[in-house]
């Protein structure tokens, strides 16, 4: 099996890189930078989305996190598994999960932007005044909403950004889009959805900028974005995914009691 790592820039990291590399050696595995069977990010959830990114969402390799971070709930593995985790790996000890990715495709008045993401897109005013933005699925309007921003979120994503603001956790393998409302507005002028939304896989969300947003700030995975005069966004479940590592005891309700209640 060939190996690639992608290690977050801090000493923790690199540190455990090092170490891990000699490991991986020693238990017969290759170190490669192209055409690689797994992929490894050290660091915390934002090691993992950049491994993704930077990987260009490879559909034909494994992709696991090691957490050298803080809560690191995209990372399956500790520190203190790793012995194990290079024996389960040796031993094809371990099992895998498809996990959804989205499109957002953005439209300007002369050019249009695509780009993939794994967690989330976030539409704000490029000022962060209100944003007025008109939101339908499939073409049907949802509501006219004016507050902070819209966050878009995947089944993935829904345990990140999304769930600070209210949003329903999913399962990883529900290939779901999840409609969040940042802080809405609710006023005898303004009446906006309080709770987030579901949408499942075939659905597209089409987001419309009106009165004065024009300018947007737009978030994927935590790379901010500036576009002026925005005609609209379209985002929808991407139509393949990518594969991730899990220890064979994996099991989703008991990591979200590990990792926020316990």
């Amino acid at each position: 099996m060939k190996v690639k790592l992608f290690i977050n820039n801090n000493d923790k990291s690199r540190d455990f890189a090092n170490s891990l590399q000699k490991k991986l050696i020693k238990k017969g595995f290759i170190i490669a930078e192209e055409d690689y069977d797994l992929a490894i990010a050290i660091g915390g959830d934002g090691s993992f989305l950049r491994m993704v990114k930077s990987s260009l969402f490879n559909e034909d390799c494994i992709y696991v996190g090691i957490n050298t971070g803080t809560l690191g709930f995209a990372q399956e593995i500790s520190i203190e598994e790793i012995d194990k985790f290079l024996t389960d790996l040796k031993n094809n000890n371990y099992k895998i999960e498809e996990i959804g990715i989205a499109e957002a495709e953005i439209t300007l008045s002369d050019s249009i932007s695509k780009q993939l993401f794994l967690n989330e897109i976030v539409v704000r005013d490029q000022d962060l005044n209100t944003a007025n933005l008109k939101i339908e699925v499939e073409e049907k309007l949802l509501e006219n909403y004016a507050g902070d921003g819209i966050l878009i979120t995947t089944s993935f994503g829904s345990t990140a950004y999304n769930l600070s603001f209210g949003g329903s956790i999913v399962y990883n393998t529900f290939h779901t889009l999840q409609i969040t409302p940042i802080a809405p507005l609710n006023n005898k002028s303004y009446r906006n959805l309080l709770n987030s939304v579901i949408i499942p896989s075939d659905k597209k969300i089409t987001i419309t900028p009106e009165k004065r947003t024009l300018n947007l700030l737009v978030t994927i995975d935590g790379d901010n974005n500036k576009y002026d005069r925005v005609e609209k966004i379209e985002i929808k479940t991407y139509h393949r995914t990518i594969k991730v590592y899990r220890n064979k005891d994996y099991n989703f309700i008991s990591k979200i009691n590990n990792k926020f209640l316990k």
